[in-house]
């Protein structure tokens, strides 16, 4: 191998290690983001729930109906009992619907 590859190989595993740095540097800020949420049922509209609609449905985007009850959707922490809907307030644990 001749003096430039070299320096070609020595610059990319540079880049490389830089690179991977961050993009792991970005994994925590999202970690704390997602550490401050909440799942909240009963708050969705419908087909707007982010998991967890219960029978009939698979999962993200598939509730039903407006404020389902056993469809929830992340909140930041702290709030989800707070939340005023037509159907009530926003719950910690899942209903019938």
């Amino acid at each position: 191998m001749n003096h430039r590859s070299l320096a070609v190989c020595a610059a990319l595993a540079a880049l490389s290690a830089s690179v991977a740095t961050v993009a792991v540097a970005q994994d925590k800020p999202m970690a704390d983001k997602a550490a401050k949420m909440e799942k909240c049922y009963g708050v969705s509209m419908a087909g707007k729930n982010d998991c967890a609609a219960g029978p009939g449905t698979t999962c993200a985007g598939t509730s039903k109906m407006d404020y389902q009850a056993n469809a929830w959707k992340n909140v930041p922490a702290g709030t989800c009992v707070g939340i005023k809907t037509p159907k009530g307030m926003g719950s910690l644990t899942p209903a019938k619907s």
